[in-house]
């Protein structure tokens, strides 16, 4: 069902230094910040030849990336996004199968532009994970 890795997330207390670490130190290809209002964050993409890193910025104190800094003030793995090719499917085989989806179960338009779900870090040893409609 789920597809290739599109994406390891990090959530990190300051994104401009953060993408400059990325960028100056590893020699990545940053992309621009994006506010994505609706998810309460802020966001950059690290291009990799295989895959992308998100770096992950608060955007208040309501944003879920500010609980998670306030449990880990330095930032760490936020979560792991696989792609699907149907993400109603996979939602409803997910369910069925007992997964927990968060937010009520809807699809959110992610940074990419496409449908996205998240799902419990319970069902998942410990891991947010997020599937992006490919």
């Amino acid at each position: 069902m789920i597809g290739r890795l599109n994406h390891v997330a990090i959530a990190v207390p300051d994104l401009a230094e953060a993408s400059a670490r990325y960028r100056d130190a590893l020699g990545a290809e940053v992309g621009p910040p994006m506010d994505l209002p609706e998810h309460g964050v802020r966001v950059v993409f690290v291009t990799l030849p295989n895959t992308k890193v998100e770096l992950l910025e608060p955007l208040g104190e309501a944003s879920p990336i500010a609980g998670f800094l306030g449990k880990s003030a330095g930032g760490g793995i936020h979560h792991i996004c696989y792609e699907v090719e149907d993400i109603l499917a996979a939602r409803d085989r997910l369910v069925e199968a007992g997964a927990r989806v968060l937010g009520g179960g809807e699809p959110k338009i992610g940074a990419h532009g496409k449908p996205v779900l998240f799902l419990h870090p319970k069902d998942f040893n410990g891991t947010l994970v997020e599937l992006e409609q490919a």
